[in-house]
């Protein structure tokens, strides 16, 4: 249930097309602030819609190594630390923000961005139909929930992420989640302070 088939974008799409530049900037070792900056010529929603997709399945896959020690015994609330609690709140079930354990948080959280991202209203595929005008508050809203991932592994599961050798990996991802944030100003600042 947390590990979930990763969104791909279609060979020869746009998207597939920024999706490959990001990857490779990424892969030949640049400066990550660079990195993230948005290259000459491209649309910035396209930018943001593509590396969110990417995020997506990356902190997925980095909550997905430690989900079977992060249980409703170890995690019975969703935290980064005793100074912050998240809460869960969607447009369905939980109307009001509800103290979850953080499997459930987890579990909740990562179905919701799947239907965001799958959403063609939302994050559309087709080079030429436009964004919506509430791409960039949902885009938000799904980057600073995904953040709560990192602060939860970081804060709760770090020790494990070192035993399997993978803190270099996560620590990566992390800057470059967080330089892309900063850069197109997705996160507020005060929500970035627990780590």
């Amino acid at each position: 249930k947390t590990f979930r088939p990763k969104r791909k974008f279609e060979p020869g799409t746009q998207r597939f097309e920024l999706h490959k530049k990001a990857q490779a900037s990424l892969n030949a070792g640049l400066d990550l602030k660079l990195a993230v900056q948005l290259p000459p010529g491209e649309e910035q929603n396209d930018w943001v819609a593509v590396h969110v997709v990417d995020f997506f399945n990356r902190i997925n896959l980095i909550y997905g190594t430690i989900s079977d020690y992060c249980t409703e015994r170890s995690c019975p609330v969703m935290s980064g630390g005793p100074k912050y609690e998240y809460r869960w709140q969607d447009e369905h079930r939980y109307r009001r923000p509800t103290a979850l354990a953080a499997p459930q948080y987890m579990n909740l959280l990562m179905d919701w961005i799947e239907v965001q991202i799958n959403n063609e209203d939302i994050f559309p595929t087709n080079v030429g139909t436009p964004f919506p005008k509430n791409f960039l508050p949902v885009v938000k809203k799904i980057l600073s929930r995904l953040f709560r991932v990192f602060v939860h592994v970081y804060i709760h599961h770090f020790d494990r992420i070192t035993q399997m050798g993978s803190e270099a990996h996560v620590n990566t991802c992390y800057k470059h989640f967080y330089y892309f944030v900063k850069e197109f100003n997705l996160i507020d600042t005060k929500e970035l302070e627990p780590l």
